[in-house]
């Protein structure tokens, strides 16, 4: 027996993304009516995770849809939202949601003026586009916006994806989705800066090394914020910061290299953090200034 409020669902976008929602929403029953799928991957993609599920036009799929979800890249929803209002594709009543960090339910205007509901459902998670990915939706967040009467709606539909739900402001989104990208992206590229250098003086196996540093620290970091924070900047070791800057200086074979400048923002940042926490003193904010070769500025109240 089915249960009650089912909906088909149309998938625009089988990315990593798309195809596990996708597979997430047919898991709690509602039926995935079609599909868009225009690369090798893609298609194989929904194969592999919408088995069954047609792969149609996009046009087809919203016809033919009471919920679309638009899993497709930031630049092209507006163009996409648009372009399917201009063809009169939008139907009164019907739900669209987008997997957009970036943006809310403004850009789906569009969407509103036919009558149909918009709404914003984005995973802070990163996908592999395998059925792993379901099973870390448990563990997921969903940032949501949508109207005030419609957000219980948003927030249903996430919980049936096995996730959690937190509404984001309208105004916050982009403040909100820069928040997980900084966190995200960039620690991927630190991991990749630093397991370079390891592997450059010798370290075989740097994720080995650096695996159980890392763990250990989010971690922390995760359960005690800022009092987590330890090493050389945050005690004012300005000859170690001063050495590691040189060395990275030599590394990178002069001032433009990518690890340098990455430690000189983060050290700075790490600096100016700690001295408006009480940690260093203004005097030792200057020198690590100078050591990592940027100019001083004092914190906010000192």
């Amino acid at each position: 027996m089915a249960r009650p409020g089912r909906l088909g669902v149309g998938i625009i976008g089988a990315g990593k993304v798309g195809a596990v929602l996708g597979a997430a929403l047919r898991s709690a029953e509602h039926a995935v009516v079609g599909v868009s799928a225009v690369s090798e991957a893609s298609r194989e993609r929904a194969e592999n995770l919408l088995p069954g599920v047609p792969v149609l036009e996009i046009q087809d799929i919203v016809e033919r849809s009471e919920l679309v979800l638009l899993a497709v890249p930031d630049d092209a929803l507006g163009e996409l939202v648009a372009g399917l209002a201009k063809l009169g594709a939008w139907q009164p009543g019907q739900l669209v949601a987008h997997t957009s960090g970036r943006f809310g339910v403004g850009i789906l205007n569009p969407v509103r003026a036919v009558g149909a509901i918009p709404l914003a459902l984005h995973p802070a998670m990163t996908f592999t586009g395998m059925s792993l990915d379901l099973t870390r939706l448990m563990d997921c967040t969903f940032g949501v916006t949508a109207d005030a009467a419609m957000l219980p709606i948003a927030q249903a539909l996430v919980v049936e994806m096995g996730a959690e739900p937190v509404a984001i402001a309208e105004a916050d989104r982009t403040l909100y989705h820069a928040a997980l990208a900084h966190s995200s992206n960039h620690l991927v590229t630190l991991v990749a800066q630093a397991s370079q250098m390891l592997r450059e003086i010798g370290v075989e196996t740097p994720e080995s090394m650096l695996g159980p540093l890392l763990r250990a620290t989010l971690e922390n970091a995760l359960a005690s914020g800022e009092s987590a924070l330890t090493g050389p900047v945050a005690r004012g070791d300005v000859g170690t910061v001063s050495a590691h800057a040189q060395a990275l200086k030599e590394y990178d074979g002069g001032a433009g290299g990518d690890v340098l400048a990455a430690y000189q923002a983060m050290a700075k940042a790490t600096a100016r953090r700690a001295a408006n926490r009480g940690l260093l003193r203004p005097d030792q904010l200057t020198e690590i200034d100078e050591a990592l070769g940027t100019n001083p500025e004092a914190p906010e109240g000192n």
